[in-house]
């Protein structure tokens, strides 16, 4: 190692290191060159640690000693300390031991000290003599170990003289004994001379060094923010649920954030391809950990395998596993070398790095980790579920016996929604949940594998069947049709389930969802038999149906899907069948089923399955009852956003975003839609991202953002029309009657809303049965007094009021908009006093603003009452464009109004930089990578910023900072006159 002759920079200091450097980002992740700001994240007390060594090397010497876990960073820092005394005009002498050396004496003095040859000569003629032996410029046996170590002394005292020096020694346990005595003798000896000594050794490791009782300092894991923050900066656009186990994994190692990722493929980093049990190692990060495991004796490393591939690490199931070969009292040398905990009053065993168990596995041949795996499915004798994963990975050839208890397992609790093996024993609802956790993804994987276990061609196409049709809820799309071809078509083939997973493709994928029926009524055809309430093939095409159901607007499937559940028991089908009678059938007992829904969630298992989740959370959206659920469809999205079934965590997060709506939190629907968003663009579920994207363009117009929504609602009805999804078409239809009814144009929000919601024949579907109010007001504003009664009368008939104490308020607002001057107080009076009406605040305010116009046409005093309740809603819940019209309703009574959203904030300088960038057109993860940040850091800074702009969307950017004056970070803000 050269020495580092450095200039002295006035100033300088660990800090401004680490904050300087920053490389350019290369595509991947991977850094092309050097980043020392980056890898020191979350080091700030280490760095100006060392930085007050330096501080005055002048005045004496001084020495630390850094000790850490592998991969910690010690060497990073070790690093940062030589730029850093090269800036402040220090010599750098540098030393690392490495294990192959440790037995050549002065092997490590060789290396620190040969910058410093040619000041040999300067040096008395025997520590000369010496210092060439150790150079190897002079035979001769090794020096005495005193005549070694005075020569160094001497030598480095003469150097001294020049300028102050840096001694830097990396992974002391390595260095050679003659080395490590010359070293020590000299730190012993520096107390007055200007010489920094720094030193890293791995925690438990022992050598002679430990005699020099240096100062220690302890490098821990990073903090969970730094930790972040690295893998975001080394590793731009990974997926969140890959980022989670990546940081989880890594548990704050700083080279195992840096090498993690580069070991997966990039499908598995993106989240297209699910990431395996035990992730695999990079060649760094396997040596970190090889040669503490390899040095064990052979029946502990035994006890650590069957350990590493049992994940609730009791001690009585690995001592039943291993007691023909190893014990537990084996663990005891793992334990000395810091790789296990072990617990022996609980019995329960840990690794003190979640990657320990990684690296166990790898070392491990494919001969040793079968016979543990079968070790294991013996001990497991009691728990078929975890018995079947073992015997599978122990198999070699096809066994029917293994192929079945897997399929099962994997199936059990997905199948039936019920609590299987010794999930059924976890008492609390948390452990339960994580039981639960991934169980799709898992089950795929598992169905593939008993697939290739299995010795009929029947059983085989079966098992791969249903993981196809698995695969399309759990991310896999560009799966299913590999596994539907490599199925075949055997006899006992699952036609039903196969036309179920096409279905659920051309849905999910293409969003065809005529095409998609048409399968369906063939799979229908083909099993005209009675389903059993466990039959996979019929739930198949009962979950499709429904899908296709609930966005066709046409009776068809919805009778279709009628018919399908006849053919069960009617218990086994309840989720379904209230979900149709949700939308189908409102009007007709609505207590009895606003019952029926709240005793079905009650009885829900703590894990329930999500298909029996899904439908239940549709059909509350449609009674308006969904607020009284969210923490059920909140936990399931927790539960199955990792691994599991996210085809339904989108939908979910859609049916929460509208719920977030109707009950005016808007910004939070708004970030439900992105999450929604974000996972539908990693798992190409583009018939979800159009229906969140339709939601959004509604959004968008309820805000007040009418380009903004009519651009969104261009984009979803170009999509939606061709494919027949009628309700997604309303949707976007209802964004631009939103907007035009903003801005006053009654005629087209009149034509949008009659396009929904055909007049005089109102729907009890979705979204007619919301629009009453919108239409009877359009067409009252166009001159349609007739019409707009007509409907309503119509809708009363329908008894569309006794679905839901909004709809009834709804219904009620449109009565007293569309009654005669002298009739209409009461009726808005009515209308507000309704049970829970303030619950839903947009149409609440809505009413309030009607009234109070009417009361200011009859010149009543309470008008401004009402019209300031429906300003402060307005303004409360972001509707600019309805809180405008409530303003100049309010001047219109005399009261002086002032625009509430005028942004009084100054922006930062980074979130001037994110705006600036995405004005221009960037998306977040571009931002991202531009600025180092994670793209949700980048959504975050634009969700603060926007009301310091006083705008609502992304679109608005570029027009908000052209009106910040020059050199300005602050909007003007305008003033109602």
């Amino acid at each position: 190692m050269i020495a580092t002759d450095g200039i002295n920079h006035k100033g300088c200091s660990f800090l401004s290191i680490h904050h300087s450097f920053s490389g350019n980002q290369s595509e991947g992740g991977k850094s092309a060159n050097s980043r020392p700001g980056v890898d020191l994240a979350g080091r700030t007390a280490e760095l100006e640690l060392m930085n007050s060594l330096f501080a005055g090397p002048d005045r004496g010497g001084t020495s630390l000693l850094l000790r850490g876990a592998p991969g910690v960073g010690k060497t990073a820092l070790l690093d940062a300390a030589a730029v850093r005394a090269a800036d402040v005009g220090m010599r750098v002498l540098r030393a690392s031991g490495v294990e192959f050396e440790a037995e050549m004496n002065f092997s490590a003095l060789h290396q620190m000290l040969w910058p410093l040859r040619r000041h040999a000569d300067r040096l008395a003629g025997h520590h000369r003599d010496v210092l060439d032996r150790i150079f190897g410029f002079a035979p001769g046996l090794s020096p005495d170990p005193l005549a070694a170590s005075t020569a160094v002394l001497a030598l480095l005292g003469e150097v001294t003289v020049e300028r102050p020096l840096l001694m830097i020694a990396d992974d002391m346990p390595w260095i050679d004994r003659a080395s490590a005595t010359a070293l020590g003798f000299v730190v012993r000896r520096i107390s007055d001379d200007p010489v920094v000594f720094l030193a890293a050794a791995r925690t438990g490791t022992e050598g002679l060094w430990r005699q020099l009782q240096l100062p220690v300092h302890e490098i821990g894991p990073l903090a969970a923010q730094s930790a972040t923050e690295l893998l975001d900066a080394r590793w731009p656009g990974l997926t969140p649920t890959v980022r989670r186990r990546l940081l989880a994994e890594a548990a704050g190692n700083p080279l195992a954030l840096r090498e993690l990722p580069a070991a997966l493929s990039s499908r598995q980093r993106s989240g297209r391809d699910p990431l395996p049990a035990l992730l695999p190692l990079s060649g760094r990060l396997e040596a970190v950990f090889a040669s503490a495991i390899e040095r064990l004796p052979a029946p502990t490393r035994t006890v650590l395998l069957v350990a590493a591939l049992y994940a609730a690490a009791d001690l009585a199931t690995i001592g039943k596993a291993t007691q023909d070969s190893a014990g537990v009292d084996d663990l005891a040398p793992a334990q000395q070398a810091n790789l296990v905990d072990v617990d022996a009053a609980v019995g329960h065993m840990s690794f003190r790095h979640p990657l320990v168990r990684a690296a166990i596995v790898h070392l491990a041949s494919p001969g040793d980790r079968r016979s543990a795996h079968h070790s294991l499915a013996v001990a497991l004798a009691d728990f078929p579920d975890r018995r079947a994963w073992h015997l599978a990975e122990a198999a070699t050839e096809p066994d029917e016996a293994v192929a079945r208890a897997l399929d099962e397992a994997a199936l059990s609790a997905w199948r039936r929604g019920a609590v299987s093996g010794d999930a059924a024993r976890a008492s609390d609802e948390a452990a339960v949940s994580d039981r639960r956790r991934g169980a799709a993804s898992a089950a795929v994987a598992a169905l593939m594998r008993a697939g290739e276990l299995s010795p009929h061609p029947g059983d085989r196409s079966r098992r791969l069947v249903e993981a196809a049709y698995l695969a399309t809820f759990t991310g896999q799309l560009e799966d299913v049709p590999r596994l539907l071809a490599d199925a075949g078509q055997e006899l006992d083939t699952p036609t039903g389930l196969v036309f179920a997973a096409t279905a659920h493709l051309l849905t999910n994928d293409e969003g065809d969802v005529d095409a998609a029926y048409r399968l369906l009524t063939r799979a229908l055809d083909a099993n005209t038999d009675t389903a059993k309430n466990d039959s996979w093939d019929h739930y198949g095409i009962l979950y499709a149906l429904l899908l296709v159901s609930l966005y066709a607007l046409r009776p068809e499937p919805w009778q279709l899907l009628k018919t399908a559940m006849a053919r069960f028991e009617p218990g086994a089908v309840s989720p379904f069948r209230l979900c149709h009678d949700a939308y189908v059938d409102p009007t007709r007992a609505p207590d009895v089923l606003r019952k029926g829904l709240a005793d079905a969630f009650a009885a829900l298992p703590a894990d329930a399955a999500p298909w029996q989740l899904i439908p239940l959370a549709f059909a509350a959206v449609a009674m308006d009852t969904l607020s009284d659920y969210r923490y059920l469809v909140s936990r399931m999205i927790e539960r199955e956003r990792d691994g599991g079934a996210i085809a339904m965590v989108i939908p979910a997060l859609m049916l929460l975003c509208h719920d977030s709506y109707v009950h005016g939190e808007w910004d939070e629907a708004e970030s439900l839609a992105q999450e929604g968003l974000d996972l539908a663009a990693v798992y190409g579920y583009r018939f979800w991202e159009r229906q969140l994207r339709a939601l959004l363009a509604a959004g968008a117009a309820l805000r007040g953002d009418v380009d903004l929504a009519r651009t969104r609602s261009e984009e979803t009805t170009t999509w939606a029309a061709p494919r027949g999804i009628e309700v997604t078409e309303a949707y976007a239809r209802a964004a631009r009657r939103l907007a035009a009814m903003g801005q006053g144009d009654y005629e087209e929000a009149y034509v949008q809303v009659a396009r929904i919601d055909p007049p005089g024949a109102p729907s009890l579907g979705i979204p007619g049965r919301w629009v009453v109010l919108d239409l009877v007001e359009t067409a009252l504003r166009t001159g349609r007094v007739d019409e707009a009664r007509a409907h309503l009368a119509a809708a009363q008939r329908a008894g569309i009021h006794r679905i839901s104490p909004r709809i009834a308020m709804i219904t009620a607002g449109a009565a007293a908009v569309a009654a005669d001057e002298k009739e209409a107080g009461p009726l808005f009076e009515a209308a507000l006093s309704l049970p829970q009406a303030a619950r839903w605040p947009w149409e609440h305010a809505r009413i309030q603003l009607a009234h109070g116009q009417w009361l200011r046409r009859t010149r009543d005093p309470r008008a401004r009452l009402y019209l300031s309740a429906a300003l402060e809603t307005f303004d409360r819940i972001g509707a600019k464009a309805m809180a405008q019209r409530a303003r100049n309703e309010l001047r219109a009574t005399g009261v002086a109004t002032t625009g509430s959203d005028a942004p009084t904030v100054a922006l930062t300088v980074q979130e001037r930089q994110i705006a600036e960038l995405a004005a221009i057109g960037l998306t977040n993860k571009q931002i991202g990578e531009r600025l180092f940040l994670s793209h949700r850091t980048v959504g975050s800074h634009l969700h603060r910023l926007y009301p310091k702009l006083g705008i609502t969307s992304r679109a608005a950017l570029r027009a908000a900072l052209e009106a910040m004056a020059p050199g300005e970070d602050q909007p003007r803000s305008a003033t109602y006159d």
